[in-house]
């Protein structure tokens, strides 16, 4: 559905001089900096797929985005959708796509929601049959009826992101970008969203592609992640099967009836609170049942629970950031 080839992105920048001087010497003579963006990504993206797209940062995950839904033109490289050029043949290749920026709407600020759907369904020529059907759709999914006689800048940013996410469906795209889609909303407003993404892919066989920093969107929706970083991928893959290689740990937390803690020589104390103790592993060294029963035979347990790596671990080895306990 997606095939992303050889793509790049540079951007040209003038370097300033520091002071007045060099503010003055800049009018006469600049300095121009080229910036790679997007540095020779390679990926593709089978239909009916949800995929996490993250990065930190200023990683070029939000300029890779703009390439493949058509909004910045790639330096070289291609983007196709649907085997659709969206450099060469932008205007067919936009069809397939559905785009929804969680701080950017895409309804007009001035017009009722139900007003702004008709005007899109204008702008996309849809069949009115196919309209009715996919608003209903909407509204059993997202509850979106009781809003629509609403106007837009009336609307709290829960009830607006709904708005950008029945519209971004309206004509019934194979691709569906969500960039930032759960910024700033409630736990409730995530589930429906979350439910949303769920239905859609179920019932449509929407391709998503979801762009975040909340993990526990990854965790809920994502079966294969996409890590990039400096313009370049780092990780893409099965979710599961990126835990298991880059953190292949578990931990496991025991409470002693006392605060003397006892050590093991094949897991490391990594955190210890007054009779609190947690200790970090490796599964292909030790199991967790001959950690317990050691630690047990030492100390007496009050109570242990065991954690596996989260996606946040991954996340964090990913991007090189440090641990801090």
């Amino acid at each position: 559905m997606i095939r992303v080839n050889d793509l790049h992105k540079e951007y040209h920048v003038v370097k300033k001089g520091q002071g007045l001087s060099g503010a003055v010497k800049g009018l006469f003579k600049s300095e121009k900096l080229t910036v790679n963006a997007v540095n020779g990504l390679n990926f593709h993206i089978n239909e009916g797929e949800i995929v996490g797209f993250i990065g930190p940062n200023g990683s070029g995950k939000s300029t890779t985005i703009k390439m493949m839904t058509g909004i910045l033109t790639p330096t070289s490289g291609e983007v196709l959708i649907n085997g659709q050029n969206i450099t060469k043949h932008r205007k067919e290749a936009v069809r397939d796509i559905g785009v929804v920026f969680g701080q950017r709407t895409q309804l007009n600020w001035d017009l009722r929601l139900e007003e702004s759907f008709e005007l899109l369904r204008h702008i996309y020529r849809i069949d009115k049959k196919q309209y009715s059907e996919t608003l209903e759709v909407m509204d059993e999914i997202l509850g979106i009826g009781e809003i629509l006689s609403k106007p837009v800048r009336q609307m709290s940013l829960g009830q607006r992101m709904k708005g950008d996410l029945a519209a971004s469906m309206l004509h019934s795209p194979k691709v569906l970008f969500l960039d930032e889609p759960t910024i700033g909303l409630d736990v409730g407003t995530k589930y429906s969203l979350r439910k949303f993404i769920k239905e859609i892919n179920r019932l449509r066989k929407t391709t998503v592609i979801l762009t975040t920093h909340d993990l526990g969107d990854i965790q809920q929706l994502c079966e294969r992640i996409i890590i990039i970083n400096s313009g370049v991928i780092m990780e893409d893959g099965n979710l599961s099967e990126i835990v298991e290689r880059i953190a292949p740990y578990r931990t496991l937390k025991v409470e002693f009836y006392d605060s003397d803690i006892p050590k093991h020589e094949r897991a490391e104390l990594i955190s210890e609170d007054n009779n609190v103790a947690c200790y970090k592993f490796f599964k292909s060294e030790l199991t967790a049942a001959e950690l317990i029963r050691d630690l047990s035979g030492e100390k007496a347990i009050k109570d242990i629970s065991i954690e596996e790596a989260g996606i946040d671990d991954i996340i964090r080895i990913a991007y090189g950031i440090k641990n801090v306990e």
